[in-house]
């Protein structure tokens, strides 16, 4: 049996929030010994590949309550730790290492060099600047809380390492296993489901337009106060973009209910059927000798979408604008503005995958991220029941976990 490792500060998960939170403690106490256990050969993984390899690394959101309302789950325990460590520290802390961040337009955040590995190498530096220890291919098995007059916790690993530790951060993001261990140590698990999923629909009038686009559409899931606007995408097994990827997020638990088999209704311009007929007839007027099918009176549009919409309602490819009846007008309209597809299955989006679940929020002391259950049980990421939406937001969630599990401030 070999010897235990002691240390001061354990954590189990080499992801963002793990990192984090190694770096802050072993910069907060030099001589403290810091150990990154970590089950794969690679740390980092999620942040190497997230934002298509560029990594999202947060949002230009700076108000702690607007922050707080991109989580379907967790807003409400977020709002306190973003108050203490939000985007604004999250830019602070990169750029204070060399690391400068970029906004896009619809507030993303990416490091200048677009470059996911930027980010990783920063942590990596700076984790071993700090003299973290960063263990891979360490699987855990067990975990053992301290008994009688003890103050160590006590983790074994599938290599016959046993490593002893005062405080203990679990930070393995959606981990089936280490989400079955910490059921035993006492902790209600919320059942998993998927959330950021694409929406797999089969239907003629998508055939033949992966790729196009647009850019707002309002998204509504029938028989249920499910709805969501945002950029649109079409896509070779059905719709895509921020739109769906929020309804798939506020929805997961509803939609997986379901069984990913559900109708919604498509408002391809975020207008109403009946300002859309209103446009219609203007364009009526204004285009009375062309056709309707070569002559889209919105710019927002894609051609090719509006040639598919327009077939949808049965008008014929040489029909004037003069000639459009009432009834094909309105036809026309209701595809524009309350289009209704049917959903049949999901996909997973890129190598994002974020699940809904995780530990019960209410066992957790949000002012550092420790376990009410168990002193010195830290918990930060995706392991606990708190997702967001895309757009940086499931990363600042994991720092600011990181980062508060060691900066408490009470």
């Amino acid at each position: 049996m070999p010897e235990p490792s002691p240390c001061q500060f354990l954590v189990i998960g080499g992801g963002a929030a793990g990192f984090f939170a190694a770096i802050a403690a072993a910069e907060a106490n030099p001589v403290a010994k810091v150990v990154i256990l970590e089950k794969g050969r690679e740390v980092l993984q999620k942040v190497r590949v997230s934002g298509g390899g560029r990594c999202n690394v947060t949002h230009a959101c700076f108000d702690p309550r607007e922050l707080a309302k991109n989580y379907p789950r967790g807003s409400k325990a977020l709002l306190g730790p973003f108050h203490r460590f939000g985007p604004g520290d999250t830019v602070a802390w990169f750029e204070g290492r060399g690391v400068r961040l970029k906004t896009e337009a619809d507030g993303r955040m990416f490091p200048v060099t677009d470059n996911s590995q930027t980010i990783v190498n920063c942590l990596l530096q700076s984790a071993h600047r700090a003299g973290v220890q960063v263990l891979t291919g360490e699987n855990v098995l067990s975990i053992h809380p301290p008994v009688a007059e003890q103050k160590n916790w006590k983790v074994h690993t599938q290599s016959g390492k046993v490593f002893l530790t005062e405080k203990l951060l679990v930070a393995t993001g959606s981990s089936p296993r280490i989400w079955q261990l910490l059921e035993k140590l006492g902790h209600r698990i919320v059942p998993p489901v998927p959330s950021l999923f694409t929406f797999n629909i089969r239907d003629a009038r998508l055939a033949g337009l992966p790729g196009v686009s647009v850019p707002s559409a309002t998204v509504k899931v029938f028989g249920e106060k499910l709805t969501a606007t945002g950029p649109l995408l079409i896509t070779h097994w059905g719709m895509s973009g921020p739109a769906i990827l929020r309804l798939s997020a506020w929805g997961a638990r509803i939609l997986h209910l379901k069984n990913y088999d559900f109708d919604i209704e498509v408002n391809w311009l975020n207008t109403s059927p009946d300002e859309a007929i209103e446009d219609l007839s203007i364009a009526k007027t204004g285009f009375s000798k062309k056709m309707v099918a070569s002559q889209c009176p919105f710019p927002t549009l894609p051609k090719r979408l509006w040639e598919s919409l327009v077939k949808s309602a049965s008008i014929p490819d040489d029909l004037r604008w003069a000639d459009l009846s009432k009834e094909k007008l309105r036809k026309l309209a209701l595809e524009i503005a309350a289009g209704k597809y049917r959903v049949n299955g999901k996909s997973t989006f890129k190598e994002e995958f974020v699940t809904a679940g995780g530990v019960d929020l209410d066992e957790v002391d949000f002012k550092n991220f420790e376990s009410k259950i168990h002193p010195n049980l830290h918990l930060a990421g995706e392991v606990l029941d708190i997702d967001a939406i895309t757009g940086g937001f499931n990363f600042q969630a994991a720092w600011t976990g990181g980062f508060l599990t060691v900066n408490d401030e009470r």
